[in-house]
């Protein structure tokens, strides 16, 4: 088990830890029971919730036993944010939430064996406490003085809306599960991303004072950041999230593909599962030959796989692949198809005119004139069959799945037109 922190340590997801040393010694003691916690203050994890979630999965291979805390309590109040307060989502729609992202970190980990993974919900030693108790048992333990320091909560306090008492007493909520997971299930380790490490140290404090001599740790992972200054896990629609139903697979495989080559190498050592042997060659091709994209490639394909199932991801290659004529886009199923086209450029019409318009009202061409030049020189594709006259329109016979039209200037521009009803 020890090796397990010489693994973290090379793949860069130890950003802070308590105490090393004392960790090694507690690994090497016996089998160590270890927790992270999330909020459901949405209906589906997002792809930075992965370095948590994956994380986990690591540590139990390497034998300890993981809690994967969903807090149907703290999820009521939520984390102080640095820029506002959130907004309190009902109790019915939390509850929903639970039992969705239950569901998503669930095939991570394993229910068999010695080291079995155990599902918590903080709402069990929260939902029968009274104010009273709560003050005089738990909040008795902090001293503001301390929990002003912490970074979001002084950012708050420094702006004009500050900060309601209820987001302030967030760190007492989640020392509590530190406290209660320790007393129910031995565990002696919370991990945690960086953002959380006031909150981690918090519950570490809160176990010493009401069980002496105890011996707890906590594990932060790094924040995951990108090389070109914007947030990691948002495309150009928004956050890219784990449901299928809220980012469709394809979407979910492009945003690997597409990462920087200045971000792969920290991605590949945080997210896959390949072996430093694999991953050091793969960091060598991406600096070699970074047009190939070939550790791009490898971690999509991985992680797609991972979060939504080999058939899918073999679904979202094929479309990659077919969409830029190194496949058949008849074989790709309708609701693979329009998941793929709605990451392109697309225009909807009601009838289907000549190819020029439709190349001019894609965006694949600035103008008619521009669009047959471009027919001309070869350089246009319908449903990756090259054009040859500009003028005529496509037959209702070539819409794939009765609906849509792939259009292609050169090799890589992309775009659709979709017929819809008048």
């Amino acid at each position: 088990m020890t090796d397990i922190v010489d693994e973290l340590k090379w793949r860069g997801l130890i950003a802070q830890s308590t105490d090393e040393d004392a960790l090694r010694k507690a690994l090497a003691d016996g089998p160590v029971t270890f927790y992270c916690g999330y909020d459901p203050t949405a209906a589906s994890l997002h792809v930075g919730h992965l370095v948590q979630v994956l994380t986990m999965r690591r540590l139990q291979q390497a034998g300890l036993r993981p809690l994967a805390l969903v807090g149907g309590a703290t999820g009521q109040i939520g984390d102080p944010r640095p820029t506002a307060e959130r907004t309190l989502n009902d109790p019915e729609t939390i509850a929903q939430w639970v039992a969705r992202l239950r569901a998503q970190i669930e095939p991570f980990l394993s229910f068999e064996g010695e080291n079995a993974a155990v599902m918590v919900n903080n709402l069990d030693w929260t939902a029968g406490m009274s104010a009273i108790e709560f003050l005089r048992d738990i909040g008795k333990h902090f001293r503001v003085n301390k929990m002003l320091t912490k970074e979001s909560v002084a950012r708050r306090l420094e702006s004009d809306e500050g900060i309601s008492y209820t987001e302030f007493s967030y760190q007492l909520l989640q020392s509590m599960d530190f406290l209660e997971l320790y007393r129910r299930y031995g565990c002696v380790l919370q991990q945690g991303g960086s953002d959380q490490w006031g909150n981690l140290t918090a519950g570490l404090d809160l176990i010493h004072r009401l069980e002496p001599g105890a011996e707890v740790h906590a594990l932060a992972t790094p924040l995951v950041t990108k090389a070109d200054g914007t947030k990691f896990g948002k495309s150009e629609g928004g956050a890219v999230w784990l449901d299928a139903e809220m980012t469709t697979p394809y979407a979910f495989y492009q945003f690997w593909l597409n990462a920087d080559d200045r971000d792969i190498s920290r991605y590949m050592r945080f997210l896959s599962f390949r072996t430093r042997a694999e991953l050091e060659e793969l960091e060598k091709v991406t600096e070699e030959r970074p047009q190939a994209r070939t550790a791009q490639r490898a971690l999509a394909e991985e992680l797609t796989t991972l979060v939504h199932g080999a058939d899918q991801c073999a679904a979202v290659v094929a479309a990659s692949k077919a969409l830029f004529g190194q496949g058949e886009l008849g074989e790709l199923d309708e609701a693979t198809l329009t998941a793929a086209l709605s990451e392109v450029p697309h225009a909807r019409v009601t009838e289907l005119g000549p190819l020029v318009d439709l190349l001019v009202e894609a965006g694949l061409a600035p103008s008619k004139s521009g669009a047959r030049r471009t027919v001309k020189e070869g350089g246009a594709y319908v449903n990756n069959v090259k054009a040859v006259d500009g003028e005529a329109a496509p037959a209702r016979e070539e819409l794939l799945h009765g609906r849509w039209l792939v259009l292609r200037r050169g090799k890589k521009n992309l775009a659709a037109i979709e017929v819809t009803a008048g």
